[in-house]
């Protein structure tokens, strides 16, 4: 990996992972502005307010791990080859818990703001639906990253020039569909 990478090695290297993301992300937007999502979003009240963190919240979070595993990479402080090392373990148990700590604090904020708004809505309902679509999406966030950086490294990519657009489609593209799961398993149990 070179040190320099010119601005033509940035494009060659990002551009495909964009036009991917791109797609993606219409494909995300389909799911959001599916029947099952609008009839979610009208039977959750506060479902619509917690949207977007949530979906930030998979970019912030597997964002900063990405970033992380990257300078490790560059450093010489993990092995491209994917070692599990105390470094890399620490990392990965970290960003989980991020997630799974933020999102619950978002179900908790979200269901404040409904009631300071003078609306109804259900704590326990939100935190389900959270906690799984945390969970999920934590566990393909993972599935894809992972591979993505040290696959990537191997192959001569800069996982900097990759990491940002594959992270922010893959949290929506799962983060949107693990909500619709949230709730069914809501539905399920409540």
């Amino acid at each position: 990996m070179t040190g320099h990478d010119s601005a033509v090695d940035i494009y060659r290297q990002a551009l495909p992972v964009i036009l991917v993301s791109l797609v993606a992300g219409l494909f995300a937007g389909t799911l959001l502005g599916s029947e099952t999502m609008r009839e979610g979003i009208s039977r959750v009240p506060g479902l619509l307010l917690l949207l977007p963190a949530f979906l930030a919240t998979r970019g912030g979070v597997y964002g900063s791990l990405g970033a992380r595993l990257s300078s490790g990479l560059h450093q010489g402080l993990l092995d491209p080859h994917f070692e599990w090392s105390g470094r890399l373990r620490n990392a990965i148990i970290a960003s989980f818990l991020n997630g799974m700590i933020v999102s619950l604090f978002i179900a908790v904020l979200t269901w404040v703001v409904m009631l300071a708004l003078g609306r109804e809505a259900a704590l326990l309902e939100l935190v389900i639906i959270l906690f799984v679509a945390a969970l999920l999406s934590a566990v393909a966030m993972l599935g894809v990253l992972l591979p993505v950086i040290f696959k990537g490294y191997r192959r001569g990519l800069d996982p900097d020039n990759v990491i940002g657009p594959v992270v922010t489609t893959v949290g929506d593209v799962f983060g949107v569909f693990f909500l619709l799961v949230g709730i069914a398993v809501t539905e399920a149990l409540l």
